[in-house]
């Protein structure tokens, strides 16, 4: 039961930030969003936290959904908190 709950209050969150993304990246192209700095540490943030939530559902959830590229999700935090220099933003 744990899990259920655990896995509904992450799912919320994810929810929340695709949301946040979705709304405040609308309209925005590549170099809006390269020359507004704290537009893109906030997209920034919430892709990290993405990453992180997706890795807090149980595995029971993540073996049910098994279409979702979850190694993608999880790595996109480590490209931006560790690669960032390196990042592509117009590719990814």
């Amino acid at each position: 039961m744990d899990n259920v709950k655990n896995d509904a209050y992450y799912i919320k969150r994810l929810k929340q930030d695709l949301e946040f993304v979705v709304t405040h990246m609308k309209n925005v192209d590549i170099e809006e969003l390269n020359a507004n700095e704290v537009l893109l540490d906030s997209m920034l943030f919430r892709m990290i936290q993405i990453s992180e939530n997706a890795k807090k559902l149980s595995d029971e959830y993540k073996l049910h959904r098994g279409n979702v590229p979850w190694n993608a999700i999880y790595g996109l935090r480590n490209r931006i908190v560790h690669d960032y220099g390196n990042v592509d933003r117009k590719r990814h």
